[in-house]
């Protein structure tokens, strides 16, 4: 793994060194823009249309657009000006200690493993113990790449993991979601057969099952035309049938218990084939 960045954890008076690198990785199959008529791929210039030239990367800083077509520059020392007051140190200072329960999902961004810089790591592995005995995980400050960010940090597996966070203000408010059903009344049939609906569909998280579907057609398609092969696109199937609310519970729940049924008869089968 490669480190993105070097610093400590300010646990009270204890500083524990440690190393960052990032825990997840963009699988996403990349596109390049090509020319259609002799498929080169296409360069991307930064130009100035009010002087007509190109601009190279030393000519090139940061404005904020306060007002339509007015800016105000900052420079390199603006911005390293700052980073005293707004603690832009080496540090991922802890500044409370909270249940993981607390925080809602929407809050998190990305997430990053933290490894001791020394090999005794005994620091780092009685901030991992007791996060671990009490259950609770730390919210910290942090700054990487000259931005101050909020962070949450606790414990995975055998490791201390970095969770950068959402601000309160950079949460958008449900309120501001429009046609939401706010008062909207439930038919408590409906209601009772979606629950055994979710119970039925109730099962252990284990993200190793579910795979990207797409991504794996996707390569295909793409493996496909580097053999030379015709793709031939299936037919679409058109889908107008209006169906009743409770009508598709039913369905949903009965398909369910059929497919579960079918789980379970195969579940035994291969027992009764074990013990033979």
């Amino acid at each position: 793994m490669h480190t993105v960045w070097k610093g400590s954890i300010s646990f009270g008076l204890v500083n524990i060194p440690v190393k960052m690198f990032t825990a997840t990785e963009d699988k996403d199959i990349k596109f390049r823009y090509i020319h259609k008529t002799c498929n080169t791929p296409l360069n991307y210039k930064k130009v100035c249309p009010s002087c007509n030239i190109e601009v190279s990367d030393e000519d090139v800083v940061k404005g904020y657009e306060y007002e339509p077509g007015h800016f105000v520059v900052l420079r390199d020392e603006d911005f390293k000006a700052i980073q005293g007051k707004s603690g832009g140190s080496k540090s991922i200072e802890i500044l409370d200690f909270v249940k993981l329960s607390e925080i809602d999902p929407v809050y998190f961004d990305k997430t990053y493993y933290l490894a001791p810089q020394d090999t005794d790591g005994k620091a780092y592995n009685l901030l991992r113990r007791a996060m671990g005995e009490t259950g609770k995980i730390a919210i910290a400050r942090v700054t990487i790449r000259s931005r101050q960010t909020l962070a949450a940090l606790r414990v995975y597996r055998d490791a201390l993991v970095m969770e950068t966070l959402f601000y309160a203000d950079e949460v958008r408010p449900s309120e501001q979601i429009p046609n939401l059903p706010r008062n909207t009344e439930t038919n408590e049939k409906e209601l009772d057969i979606a629950v055994k609906l979710i119970d039925s569909l109730t099962a252990e998280f284990k993200p190793e099952k579910y795979t990207n579907e797409y991504r794996t057609v996707l390569t295909e398609l793409i493996n496909k035309k580097i053999e030379g092969e015709e793709i031939r696109v299936a037919p679409t199937v058109s889908q107008s049938n209006v169906i009743d609310l409770m009508e598709a519970l039913k369905a949903s729940l009965q398909e369910t218990k059929k497919k579960t049924g079918h789980k379970d008869a195969q579940a035994k089968k291969k027992k009764s084939e074990k013990a033979v």
